[in-house]
């Protein structure tokens, strides 16, 4: 197994090497291509899944039929630990952004998992604590932010946690449309396209077809600040 990332969304990440392979051994390994379903809003299922490579995107329907993007998750991070927990049905979608390759382990085996290794437990409360602390963010934000802000909020996000550096500045590899980002930054089309023409007429960013370079960050977070 390759080492994965430490990161606040990063399960596999706070785990030992021998947890890591121990915990995969459990399960059976899958790929998925881009824009395949991991798993479906409302399905009920018994399992939950291991990011080895590739990242995915999480998204829920609202009643008139439009699309939020509720968080994008790469290596390392833990899929399904809500319904592992809780038994429910699936608050959410999951589908790829590019190739992926996860590891499928049964709710049980994930329990025992979990009961045999405090260190994995105290991780996976930590886990559920960021993510209820990041729900918070997300509110406090759709409250207190314009639509500008609310993409240069997301542009920022990509940055840090999918940017690597480059010649211009910071290069995201995650190749999101512009619908997707304005799903994710929960504003219209029309707003998100308008807020990165401004962006890129102040020379913060450039964009192209499916790509995206973040040329000042420091600019971007003092917008909301």
């Amino acid at each position: 197994m390759p080492a994965q990332p430490s990161s606040p969304q990063s399960f596999l990440g706070g785990l030992s090497p021998d947890e890591v392979d121990e915990l995969v051994r459990q399960g059976k390994r899958r790929r998925y291509q881009r824009g395949a379903f991991l798993c479906t809003e409302g399905e009920m299922s018994r399992w939950l899944l291991l990011l080895i490579s590739g990242r995915v995107k999480i998204t829920s329907l609202l009643e008139d039929g439009s699309e939020v993007l509720l968080d994008i998750r790469g290596p390392g991070a833990l899929i399904g630990e809500l319904e592992a927990t809780d038994g429910k049905p699936r608050p959410a979608s999951v589908s790829a952004l590019e190739p992926v390759e996860a590891i499928v382990i049964a709710h049980e085996m994930f329990a025992e998992f979990i009961r045999t290794h405090q260190s994995a437990l105290l991780l996976l409360l930590e886990l559920l604590c960021e993510r209820r602390r990041e729900a918070e963010r997300r509110l406090i934000e759709f409250s207190a932010l314009d639509a500008t802000k609310r993409v240069v909020t997301r542009l920022v996000e990509l940055a840090d946690s999918h940017g690597s550096p480059a010649e211009s500045g910071i290069s995201i590899s995650l190749a999101l449309t512009q619908d997707e980002l304005a799903a994710w930054a929960c504003v219209s089309r029309e707003a998100t396209s308008k807020a990165l023409g401004q962006l890129r007429r102040r020379g913060w960013i450039d964009t192209g077809r499916r790509s995206l370079t973040i040329r000042n960050v420091d600019a971007l977070r003092g917008l909301t600040a």
